[in-house]
């Protein structure tokens, strides 16, 4: 028994209750409600957690026991001991009742085993709890209820009286302090609030490494399993939920099974084991019998090596074949005499010692004769080096450990056992170790090990593209040529967004290590700053990479991902689903499969070339969602990885030194070095530069003048009016002045005039072997992740600016532009066309804003400045026209008109184009500006 400590520490105090646990019903409740009643009162005044005991020995009742001994009281039915709670209606004030409900927890039993009894007994608890947003300001007074022998009725005392919590003690207020303890009670009140807001502060322990405790343990340290090892395995019952996560038992080469399941034989373990696996079952007895006669299994061993042997525990009637059940004393002792000579027989006269480990996996509540089990290997294995035991439920872990700590301490058993983690991520991460298995998709969890990702989960986060711990491993390596896989690394060398077979073939050793930049490490550490927590707590982190374009900041973030897969959760964000849908889809990814959501692992997301507002509503989204947790936490739920392309990167770190990392095309001396071994080492496989061009001028640091005289060589004797030089220049046009726009391959195999082709590699090679040498060595082709359209990129936006440069000098850019406007195979063709459109748009009135990271804030597209600058405002104005009405009059190619007249004087046309944009968008804000300014 306890006094007050720091009110979050529960108070504790002990009843025996041993009489009135025999009583009936109404004096059993009178009595419990009492007692509970009495000490709440005083826990919720003095503002402390506390918890009441009943079955455990006090300083007043039966003086032959000891203060504090555990002994457990008879429950006949717990719904006595709930129901007595409805006495709070009558024994507090009417506007208090609610309040003391939610203070005061439900009876929880606690089962008390005894060494020398089988009697089922319990200790009651009650916890109670007075949180400081119910009970402030607010006093309890009580009356308490009395069992009336005389009419044999419960009388609810009609004085009342407001207890405390003095010393171990509940004792009631004397009047002549009443006023005094008032006075106190907004201290207490406020030495509440600070206790509430000090626990939260208290950082949770961070869950063991039960994965690698598992694989340490259950393998004999090896990372891989093999059959090497056989296993004897003793459980008990596995509820039908369970079923489905001991796979991982099919697979493990098992020699016998001590099975105390009485219906495991039906629908249990046993039923689902026999479906794969031939066995041979015994009753407990069969296997240790002594006789010579018949075939019990330890006369031939041999015969256990090829099949499982299966021994069924548990039956009294099992025991004495046909005769009557025996009484309880007499199992008791049978079973351990005959426990006893099936441990010893395994262990000295079949398997040899060092070749072998058993096995206890408690899959529900643990009675003694399982913990009699160890107890005999203990003994006969010397110890616990080749014992293992596995328990999803700390409660079934605890009863065991208790009992089986009289063959050794709690500190042995524990360095043995794995606790808390979930079968599910027991059995995935066995799985996972396993050769001969077909590999599922799995992602980490809290206790270090694994779960399944099965397809139709994943498809449910259908706005996240998710990274798994063994992302690629379905790929059967042998069954790649040495050309495929040449061909996989020759395409990130060219220009292609980096894979994630890039990776795992990088680490399979089957092609070249992938050159880690300054940049990456930067942003590895700033990860870890903000996983160690930095003193900032915020529940959704930003981690910034601002890249020049094609400066391998893409590859970076991948490669931070890709690094962190196997201790966070980690994927990329799909930005065209709305925030609200990527916020559910991440809670959803972060709580799969974990069993406390203040444990879970955090989550890595990667989100490329947003949009800031788009940005911005996602985190709010974010932050909302885990504030309604009111779950404290130093890590971050989630780490937003922010990757967007940036004409002034270092400008933008150095406004955010502590988040933000800068990945320019400039090259450290180290990486430098890198490069250039990369680059020998790439040639000594007989790729030629042509075929790696991106990585070439990457070693050269894009160089303008190198990338000059390089397009210039490539468009050497070209044939300038070809059709797929035509579509050279228009794919260079949008790709030097729209981010991240392509021209599907569909309209491209529409303006070249070839046929559609179903199966995708025919397509690929028929397109191909359409183009020019030079054309072919400048394309690249991508699939794009959220649209999974095939399309055709020029290798680098530096090399199509320089293209659409060199190939502009008999035909202006906005001639070519006005070409392209008219070229009706590429704006009839239907497939991609949603996505074609909008690079055209934005070709045309998408400005650079400094917000975005260009270098700039422009009045107008990057496009039409040129035009402007270069040919004149009126081929701008021309241009423009044609533009609007290509694209259904578009009313913000209106309003642009507009803003074009009278930033060069033409107002009378200003005033005309504001006025046929306004005339479709009468409200909006920026066509009305427009309006204002031209009068203006």
């Amino acid at each position: 028994e306890s006094g007050v400590s720091d009110l979050i520490t529960p108070c504790h105090e002990y009843k025996s209750f041993a009489t009135a646990a025999e009583l009936n019903r109404n004096q059993l409740q009178s009595k419990f409600a009492s007692e509970v009643i009495r000490f709440a009162s005083a826990c919720m005044n003095i503002r402390t957690n506390g918890t009441i005991h009943f079955g455990v020995m006090d300083s007043i009742e039966d003086k032959g026991w000891r203060h504090g001994q555990i002994i457990g009281v008879k429950v006949k039915e717990r719904e006595h001991y709930v129901d007595a709670l409805d006495y709070i209606e009558k024994c507090f004030c009417e506007n208090l009742q609610e309040i003391a409900r939610r203070c005061i927890h439900p009876p929880v039993f606690v089962e008390v085993i005894s060494k020398d009894s089988q009697e089922q007994r319990f200790v009651v608890e009650v916890d109670i709890e007075p949180t400081s947003s119910l009970v402030k300001d607010r006093v309890f007074e009580v009356s308490l209820p009395k069992y009336n022998e005389n009419h044999n009725k419960v009388i609810v005392t009609k004085d009342r009286a407001l207890y405390q919590r003095l010393g171990a003690k509940s004792e009631p207020v004397e009047r002549s302090k009443l006023i005094t303890f008032l006075h106190t009670l907004k201290d207490r009140d406020a030495q509440r609030e600070r206790a509430e807001l000090s626990s939260a502060e208290v950082h949770t322990d961070i869950p063991q490494n039960l994965g690698r405790k598992l694989s340490v343990l259950l393998n004999d340290g090896k990372s891989y399993m093999d059959d090497s090892l056989r296993y004897i395995l003793v459980t008990n019952r596995c509820e039908k939920e369970n079923l489905n996560y001991i796979n991982f038992l099919m697979h493990l080469n098992i020699f016998c099974v001590f099975d105390f399941d009485e219906d495991s034989n039906v629908s249990g373990l046993y039923s689902k084991y026999k479906e794969h696996h031939a066995t041979r079952s015994y009753f407990l007895q069969d296997f240790s019998n002594e006789s010579k006669t018949g075939n019990p299994p330890y006369q031939k061993h041999l015969c256990l090596f090829d099949q499982t042997s299966w021994i069924f525990c548990n039956g009294r009637s099992d025991f004495r074949g046909d005769e009557k059940p025996c009484d309880e004393n007499t199992w008791i002792r049978t079973k351990k005499k005959y426990l006893k000579k099936a441990v010893t027989r395994i262990c000295d006269e079949i398997l040899p010692k060092g070749s072998f480990i058993v096995l206890f996996l408690l899959l529900s509540p643990v009675q003694k004769p399982l913990v009699d089990t160890f107890q005999e290997f203990y003994t006969e294995m010397n110890g616990t080096e080749y014992i293992v035991c596995i328990a999803e439920s700390r409660e079934h872990y605890g009863k065991w450990a208790n009992l089986a700590q009289v063959s050794c301490s709690i500190e042995t058993l524990e360095q043995c056992s794995i606790v808390g983690m979930k079968l599910s991520h027991v059995d995935a991460t066995i799985q996972r170790m396993l050769p001969s298995t077909a590999q599922p998709r799995h992602l980490p969890v809290s206790t270090r090990g694994l779960c399944t990702l099965p397809s139709l989960e994943e498809e449910k986060l259908f706005s996240l593209e998710i990274l798994c711990v063994d992302q690629c491993d379905d790929i059967k390596l042998d069954f790649l040529t040495e050309k495929e896989i040449q061909e996989i690394e020759q395409n990130f060398y060219r220009g292609r967004k980096i894979i994630w077979e890039n990776f795992w073939l990088a680490d399979k050793r089957r092609c070249g290590e992938i050159i880690e930049r300054e940049a990456c490490k930067d942003a590895s550490k700033l990860l870890d700053d903000l996983l160690r927590g930095s003193g900032l707590n915020y529940s959704v982190a930003k981690l910034k990479i601002f890249h020049h374009p094609g400066s391998g900041g893409s590859t970076i973030a991948r490669q931070v991902l890709w690094k962190r897969r196997k201790d966070l959760r980690c994927a990329i964000i799909k930005a065209s689903y709305s925030p609200a849908t990527v916020c559910e889809h991440a809670l959803a990814f972060r709580d799969y499969e974990e069993k406390e959501i203040s444990h879970c692992l955090p989550v890595l997301l990667l989100i490329e070339d947003y949009d800031e507002d788009y940005l911005e509503e996602l985190r709010t989204e974010l932050m909302d969602a885990v504030t309604t947790r009111k779950v404290s936490s130093p890590r971050p739920y989630f780490i937003l990885m922010c990757c967007r392309r940036s004409n002034d990167p270092e400008r933008l770190c150095k406004a955010s030194p502590l988040d933000t990392v800068a990945v320019t095309h400039k090259l450290t001396d180290s990486e430098k070095s890198l490069f250039k071994t990369k680059l020998e080492k790439l040639k000594q496989k007989d790729i030629k530069p042509e075929f790696i061009l991106t990585f070439v001028l990457m070693c050269e640091e894009f160089n303008e003048t190198y990338v000059r005289d390089f397009v210039g060589h490539i468009l050497q004797d070209i044939d300038r009016s070809s059709r797929d030089t035509y579509l050279m220049r228009y794919v260079a046009l949008l790709n030097c002045y729209v981010p991240n726009s392509y021209v599907s391959l569909s309209h491209c195999e529409a303006f070249l005039g070839l046929r559609v082709y179903t199966e995708r590699k025919s397509r690929v090679y028929d397109f191909k072997s359409h183009l020019s040498e030079q054309a072919r060595m400048i394309f690249i082709e991508l699939r794009e992740s959220t649209t999974y359209i095939s399309s055709v990129q020029i290798i680098h936006c530096l090399v199509a600016k320089e293209i659409l440069q060199q190939l502009s000098v008999n035909e202006t850019q906005s001639q070519l532009a006005m070409t392209l406007l008219q070229e009706k195979t590429l704006f009839d063709n239907r497939f991609g066309r949603d996505e074609f459109i909008k690079f055209i748009r934005d070709l045309f009135i998408r400005r650079d804003k400094r917000s975005r990271g260009d270098s700039t804030d422009t009045l107008f597209s990057p496009f039409i400045e040129h035009v402007c600058k270069a040919e004149g405002c009126e081929k701008a104005i021309t241009v423009l026209k044609a533009a609007y009405e290509l694209l259904g009059k578009d009313p913000f190619f209106a309003q642009q008109l507009a803003r074009l007249h009278y930033n060069n004087e033409k107002f009378k046309d200003a005033e005309h184009w504001a006025g046929v944009a306004k005339l479709q968008l009468p409200n909006d804000s920026y066509i009305l500006d427009t309006e204002g300014q031209v009068y203006r």
